[in-house]
């Protein structure tokens, strides 16, 4: 009995170091076909980064949880309609050097963001501009535009320090436009009254007197002819990407695989929540194929009341000049956030700004980890300040490893 007792342990014995042999073999495997970068998230900051970095020779490889590149600028085909599947993007940008970099992957259209807000069902135009005086007070002259302003602050002057978002908005542009295209907007948009918000959420409201409907000042805007899948795919052609690979469940794996990880996921979570949870706001899209050729007439309406659960309506077509036959709507909502639920706008109040000063101090600690995009840098970016951050980056640590 004691001699298969010892022959039992010895089979053991040797059943765990062949185990331990091929775990061996299987780390020295992975040093072999070692990155200089591990990116995690391929989106569009995972992908300028990705590009800069294959360039200037260093290899790369990108993950990304989810089934697809491009992360929130993913476009979804549905009846030849490019649909935004997580929100309008308009790529709109100052700078020169960002504009000439993307348009090197993706000839950008023309278009011109050129939003409506709906009220109690009557249209107005955004931004606000003499279009937008005109709609709410008949005035017709920039003069008259500017003197019914004053009039509506000056009710609001006895706010010397505003205490909230309400009463610094009050003291900005007065009652009509807060009560009307403000108020309701922002309180869905944050899940909470405009008198709990902090003050700073609106440090200015600007306004235009001309009749000029565009959205934005900058000198540059448009979106990807064929989408931003297509800006994407140039981005991450010739890197090596793997798809439905999610960080935290391959972290032993990936842990061997390259010199240096950048990471873009939420910052809290990369430390386990260590200090605790920031907070987020998420969205929830309810898309509806239409058997029109139009339904709106404009690629986007926002809608103020805070009675109406939605805050705007995308129909995608109108980013592209679409001709098509059919029409695919979508109803944005703002959600709270939680498990299984996407982080889209970090609530940067004076709490969650000190906990994120918290995780940005162990971050800085690890120089094996880099953090970037908005959930790594727990900011909300414009997809020019993204593609900036991330050229930045590029070449700061192109510069590192130089030395």
């Amino acid at each position: 009995m004691a001699n298969v007792i010892k022959i039992i342990r010895y089979l053991l014995f040797l059943r765990g170091f062949c185990i331990s042999l091929s775990n061996y073999y299987k780390l020295r495997l992975f040093m072999k076909r070692k990155y200089d970068y591990l990116i995690v998230g391929a989106g569009l900051y995972g992908a300028v980064f990705a590009y800069q970095m294959r360039q200037a020779g260093f290899s790369c490889l990108v993950i990304d949880k989810r089934s697809h590149k491009g992360g929130n600028v993913y476009c979804e085909d549905i009846d030849s309609i490019r649909v935004h599947k997580y929100g309008a993007h308009i790529f709109h940008t100052d700078n020169q050097d960002v504009w000439d970099f993307v348009n090197r992957f993706a000839k950008f259209n023309r278009y011109t963001n050129s939003p409506l807000a709906c009220f109690k069902g009557k249209l107005y135009n955004l931004p606000f501009n003499m279009n937008t005086f005109s709609q709410l007070w008949g005035v017709k002259t920039p003069a008259e535009a500017q003197a019914k302003i004053a009039e509506q602050r000056k009710a609001f002057d006895f706010i010397k320090e505003p205490r909230n978002l309400e009463e610094q908005a009050l003291k900005l542009c007065g009652e009509d436009i807060y009560s009307c295209l403000i108020k309701g907007y922002t309180e869905k948009q944050w899940g909470r009254s405009a008198k709990e918000l902090p003050a700073f959420i609106i440090k200015r409201i600007p306004f235009r007197f001309i009749y000029d409907n565009n959205y934005f000042n900058d000198a540059y805007q448009g979106i990807p002819i064929g989408g931003y899948n297509v800006l994407i795919a140039a981005l991450l052609e010739g890197v090596d990407v793997r798809l439905n690979t999610d960080y935290f469940k391959s972290k032993a794996e990936l842990g061997f695989i390259a010199d240096k990880t950048l990471f873009t996921g939420c910052i809290d979570e990369y430390f386990d929540c260590c200090f605790g949870n920031l907070e987020y706001r998420s969205l929830r899209f309810e898309n509806h194929s239409l058997n029109i050729g139009n339904f709106q007439g404009n690629a986007v309406i926002n809608y103020c009341e805070r009675e109406v659960p939605y805050t705007r309506v995308i129909e995608h077509k109108h980013f592209e000049f679409g001709t098509q036959p059919t029409t695919v709507v979508t109803y944005e909502f703002p959600d709270s956030f939680g498990i299984g639920k996407e982080p889209y706008y970090p609530v940067n109040d004076e709490k969650n700004m000190k906990l994120y000063c918290k995780y940005q101090e162990l971050a800085v600690r690890d120089s094996s980890v880099l953090f970037g995009g908005r959930l790594g840098k727990y900011a909300y970016l414009d997809m020019d300040d993204t593609v900036e951050a991330a050229l930045s980056l590029a070449k700061k640590e192109i510069d590192l490893r130089k030395k």
